[in-house]
């Protein structure tokens, strides 16, 4: 074998349609595109999602929701989770680099760290935001939270 002889998959290889090369050749006059009409034409093209007449599907499905401007959203971080990490880790002090560093949050998210679970150690907790059940929960085993 060598690279004389090397040659596609039998069957990998298409010729293409020769169009408008008279009418001997079967796709000559019209050239596949039929009589008259806009798509016939050259430059002619449909607009997107058009369904020739028939209602397109952004125009059946009905309009849902809404998403304001302004709107902040936090990566939820519950208790149950936090006391997981601290033990798996052995770690005390628990800020936004501990989550990041531990899949938890990514460096453009703003973390909240919510009430769900049970917090056993004494912990310095540093999210951007918390629920006041978390905050209760975290000052009920003697540690502290702080806002970013």
């Amino acid at each position: 074998m060598n690279l004389s002889n090397l040659k596609p998959a039998k069957g990998s290889i298409k010729t293409s349609k020769r169009i408008g090369r008279g009418q001997g050749s079967g796709r000559g006059g019209t050239s596949t595109r039929g009589h008259k009409g806009a798509g016939s034409r050259s430059g002619h093209s449909t607009k997107i999602g058009f369904e020739g007449g028939q209602m397109p599907l952004q125009r059946r499905v009905p309009k849902v929701g809404f998403k304001p401007i302004n709107r902040v959203e936090y990566v939820g971080v519950n208790l149950d989770v936090i006391q997981a990490l601290a033990e798996k880790f052995n770690l005390i002090v628990i800020d936004f680099a501990a989550l990041q560093q531990h899949g938890l949050a990514s460096k453009n998210d703003l973390v909240k760290l919510l009430g769900r679970g049970e917090l056993k150690a004494k912990l310095e907790i540093k999210v951007h935001a918390f629920s006041a059940t978390a905050q209760k929960a975290v000052e009920a085993v003697g540690g502290s939270i702080e806002k970013i």
